[in-house]
This record gives C-alpha cells, sequence and structure tokens, in this order.
C-alpha cells in the first residue's frame, strides 16, 4: 500500500520537505509531482468538475508546491505567484485606499519602489520604521493602520526584528501582521511561532535554491483569509506556470540539506572577514558582535548565508567585485552558487541615494550570499579579492 503523505504530517522538517503535501500519481504512481501543462480542464457536465476549471485558478503541480511550503511554514493554505513582487503586489489587494501600512524601513528595494512609488498612488498610506525598535513601530500605528509588515533578517543591512513584539502590536492596533522570511527561511525561523497571519517568500532565492526560476508564494492560516487570497490570486492572475512551480517544488526538497550548508559557510566567511577588517565592518546575525546577535540567536534556528561588508570606499568594492572568481557578480540569492553584489547600484538602486545614506545602505557596502560551495575555494577567492 503506497503511503500519501498529507500537508499536515507529523514529521521531521526534512521529511515534511520531501513528503508533505505531495501525492503519488494516480494514473501511474509517479513518485514525482506530475508537471500539468494544460490551460483548461474538462468538464463531466454542466457544473460538475474535478476541482479544476482554468489553470490560472489552480493547477495540480502548483497546488502540490503551495501544500508543501505550508507545511514546511506550519501554515494551512499557500499561493504560489508568478515573482516575489507578484506575491507581494497581490496581498497588498487584502487592503484599500485609505488603508495605513507600517513598513520596516529597511526592506528589499523593490517593496519600497512599490510601496512609495506606485501604490501611494492609489491613497494607500505607508510609514517606514526603524523595525528594530518595537517602540518605534508601536508609535507610528494609526486608526487606520490595517497591516504591520517586517522583514527580518533585513536585505541589506541584516536587521533583526523581534517578532513576537510586533505581533503585540500588531494585535493592540488590529490589524495583520506580515512577515517577509525569504531570508531566513522556514528551516531557520518560522513566524507563525511568532504570531505571524503571513508568511511570504520570494521563492526564486532559497526555496529553489537553483538560480533557475522566478517566483513567489505566501501562507496563511487563517480559512477567511486564505478565501480572500484566493480570489485575489484567480481575479489579478499573477500566477506562475507549472514548470516553475515544480522547480521550486524540486528545490523544496534539499532544502533541509542545503541550508546548514549556507549557515556553516556564511558563519566562517563572516568570521574570517571580521578577522581581516574588523567586526565593525561585517554585518552577519551570527557574530556576536552585531548588535542583535542574540535576539537573532532566540528566535532562529540559524544564521544563513547572507552577509554584508563595509569595504571603506566605492572604489574598494568596485576593485573586490570586479576580482572575485568564485563568487559571481550578480543581483538575486539563495542558490547553490555564491555571489557577490552591490546594493546600492543593484537591488537598491531604486531607492533615493539619500534615504539609501540615511538608512546605512553606503556606496561601499557589498553583500555576499554565501553558497554551498567548499568554504576553503570560498575564502581563497575572497582573500585574493581583498587583498
Amino acid at each position: 500500500m503506497t503511503r500519501i503523505f498529507d500537508e499536515d504530517l507529523d514529521a521531521a522538517f526534512g521529511t515534511r520537505a520531501i513528503h508533505a503535501g505531495q501525492r503519488p500519481d494516480l494514473l501511474s504512481g509517479a513518485i514525482m509531482t506530475p508537471i500539468y501543462t494544460t490551460s483548461t480542464y474538462v468538464q463531466e457536465g454542466l457544473g460538475k468538475n474535478k476541482g479544476y476549471e482554468y489553470a490560472r485558478g489552480k493547477n495540480p503541480t502548483r497546488e502540490a508546491l503551495e501544500r508543501n511550503v505550508a507545511a514546511l511554514e506550519g501554515g494551512t493554505h499557500g499561493f504560489a505567484f508568478s515573482s516575489g513582487m507578484g506575491c507581494l503586489t497581490s496581498l497588498m489587494m487584502l487592503f484599500k485606499a485609505g488603508d495605513h501600512i507600517v513598513c520596516g524601513e529597511n526592506v528589499y528595494g523593490g517593496t519600497y519602489r512599490l510601496f512609495d512609488k506606485i501604490l501611494k498612488n492609489f491613497g494607500m498610506e505607508f510609514t517606514f520604521v526603524d523595525s528594530r525598535d518595537p517602540n518605534r513601530v508601536a508609535d507610528a500605528c494609526r486608526k487606520n493602520t490595517a497591516a504591520l509588515l517586517m522583514e527580518t533578517p533585513t536585505n541589506p543591512l541584516m536587521r533583526i526584528t523581534d517578532l513576537t513584539a510586533v505581533d503585540a502590536i500588531a494585535k493592540k492596533a488590529n490589524a495583520l501582521f506580515i512577515v517577509d522570511n525569504t531570508f531566513a527561511t522556514p528551516f531557520f525561523q518560522r513566524p507563525f511561532d511568532h504570531g505571524a497571519d503571513i508568511v511570504y517568500h520570494s521563492s526564486t532565492k532559497y526555496l529553489n535554491g537553483h538560480s533557475d526560476m522566478v517566483g513567489g508564494i505566501c501562507v496563511v492560516r487563517d480559512d477567511s483569509l486564505a478565501e480572500r487570497i484566493q480570489f485575489i490570486l484567480n481575479a489579478s492572475g499573477a500566477v506562475p506556470g507549472p514548470f516553475d512551480a515544480w522547480l521550486v517544488l524540486r528545490g523544496t526538497k534539499t532544502l533541509h540539506l542545503r541550508m546548514p550548508r549556507h549557515d556553516e559557510n556564511g558563519r566562517r566567511i563572516s568570521k574570517w572577514l571580521a578577522d581581516k577588517l574588523g567586526a565593525e565592518n561585517v554585518i552577519y546575525p551570527g557574530l556576536e558582535s552585531h548588535p542583535q546577535h542574540a535576539l537573532a540567536k532566540k528566535q532562529m534556528k540559524g544564521f544563513g548565508g547572507m552577509i554584508s561588508v563595509l569595504t571603506g570606499s566605492r572604489e574598494n568594492a568596485a576593485k573586490v567585485l570586479g576580482k572575485v572568481r568564485v563568487f559571481s557578480l550578480a543581483e538575486s540569492l539563495g542558490g547553490v552558487e555564491s555571489l557577490i553584489s552591490h546594493p546600492a547600484s543593484m537591488t537598491h538602486a531604486s531607492v533615493e541615494p539619500e534615504r539609501r545614506a540615511q538608512l546605512g545602505i553606503a556606496e561601499d557596502l557589498v553583500r555576499l550570499s554565501c553558497g554551498v560551495e567548499d568554504a576553503d575555494d570560498l575564502l581563497a577567492d575572497l582573500e585574493q579579492a581583498f587583498a
């Protein structure tokens, strides 16, 4: 008898990563979820179907991914999108003109761009705060505050938000608590355990882990909230193709194997950089010199592979970026290969220069995404690049 693993499978993370939400193909018994490349579904009769009508609304490959990531996050409903920004844009459709959202100030540049350059034009209101201090988050709340959105660790300054404290603020304000868990992944951080209402990811990054697709996904626990998001997903249509969904599903099967290696390399490389450049110039939550190391240690099981480094000048940054050979100069993160980038001109180029300076996203800042290569090779590459 073939065992079917449901999304609520009571098992360890690695077992859920491989099995949760996936069922052997009923036709052939295929162990891997088939890629259903269909735009529509034949119906049995008027008003009678097998649960599928049109692929924008539902696709079996996409559903397997959604169930899988929901199980990993500890949620009950997952929704896959065509990109991380497509996911966030769709989530913002939960709100309306006049609604106010409190957002961490050091979020991904695309998040700030969406809020400040687009959604403000539709009457939504945003306040960006230093979310390291829960009091600032609380002070920013108004009568019309509908949501608190936090990214932790932040991109690229690796700031940590106290999730439990912000959840208490959200509940007092009767606002939804939304968490971008892209950097930490459910392997290292479970925002639902701290009260989050919605957890979302750029699935392009660690969930996929192989830099071969673009996608986004969100997870919720509340049934009524899930119904609203499903309606928005179908109505707005920012859905991924079945092959992209399958690529993420393939990636989550090894998430529990990849993340410890990212973490191991991140810890070792950050220590080496701190010894060479000075701890004050290396930003990594796993270093004791990080001002929020204790909080990161409390709410995360590991620190991952993301490191930011102050090189002293834009010229120094350019030299390092031009000399690396194992690290590749490219946007994105979370793949098996190591990447290096310049946030001020890449991921956060859409943020005004004066705002970048105010936040601390300086021209000399470089960001490392440590992959899963041999750490000695990565260190040798950095040695010659920083020489």
